[in-house]
């Protein structure tokens, strides 16, 4: 049997148990092939399925911020400052109702919280802001020129003490006081005001009122711009050209 076995072997046919080892050599790279294939598809299904979920949470946000956006639109214009003010009020009722529950003062704590360079920033706000709205009615204009006036007076203190030490408690005149014909204005004071009524007379002189509009006058103009050059040129040319113009209005010019 061993001779038979040698003399396959001398002629190069491979046993039973060559065959098999050479098989198992062959099966295994081709299982660890298979196996890292395997593994390369489950990685790129994971970053696919990753990769599907960030588009679905893209398009979930694109969505709600086109709901968001068109309910925004549909608002007021100045609904986000309306909305801020109402929160504003509504801070404001809490911290009222806090302080009242605390027996304290809203004004006084809204001032100790409020710091030195905010005070002063409002002050200057409050200095620069015109208090003069236009004409509403001659009691408001007579009031805003009494103020204009008594933010110009220097106080005088040398002057005031001579008046004190002249006229005494009489300086303070009560409802039983009679003044009338009492009081000599000095020079300067009167110099003081005949400079203010020289300087209201220019300023008055330099106001134009509107001319008020004569429906009775002659349509020729087509529209303000050339209103006003035809008024320019009828001032300045209106008397050479006046027996021209007739002339056209009757017909008779050659």
């Amino acid at each position: 049997m061993a001779a038979a076995v040698s003399s396959l072997s001398n002629l190069g046919i491979p046993d039973g148990d060559g065959g098999s080892s050479s098989e198992e050599e062959d099966a295994g790279p081709s299982a660890a092939a298979a196996a890292a294939a395997e593994q390369r598809r489950e990685e790129r299904l994971r970053r696919f399925r990753e990769l599907h979920m960030k588009r679905y949470e893209a398009c979930k946000l694109n969505s709600q911020e086109v709901v968001e956006e068109d309910k925004r639109l549909k608002l007021p214009p100045n609904w986000e400052a309306k909305k801020a003010r109402l929160e504003w009020e509504l801070k404001v009722q809490e911290k009222k109702k806090e302080c009242a529950a605390r027996g304290e003062d809203y004004e006084r704590v809204k001032l100790l919280e409020i710091s030195a360079e905010d005070a002063e920033r409002w002050e200057r706000k409050k200095k620069k802001k015109n208090p003069d709205l236009g004409f509403s009615d001659y009691a408001a204009a007579q009031l805003r020129q009494y103020q204009r006036l008594t933010r110009q007076i220097k106080p005088d203190l040398e002057q005031y003490e001579k008046l004190k030490e002249q006229y005494g408690e009489a300086l303070y005149p009560t409802s039983d006081s009679l003044l009338h014909g009492t009081h000599v204005p000095s020079k300067d004071g009167v110099d003081r005001m005949v400079a203010d009524l020289e300087k209201q007379i220019e300023k008055r002189e330099k106001y134009s009122r509107r001319r008020p509009y004569n429906d009775d006058a002659d349509i020729d103009y087509i529209n303000e711009r050339n209103a006003k050059f035809n008024q320019k040129a009828e001032r300045f040319y209106g008397k050479y050209t006046a027996e021209i113009k007739q002339n056209l209005e009757r017909g008779t010019a050659v």
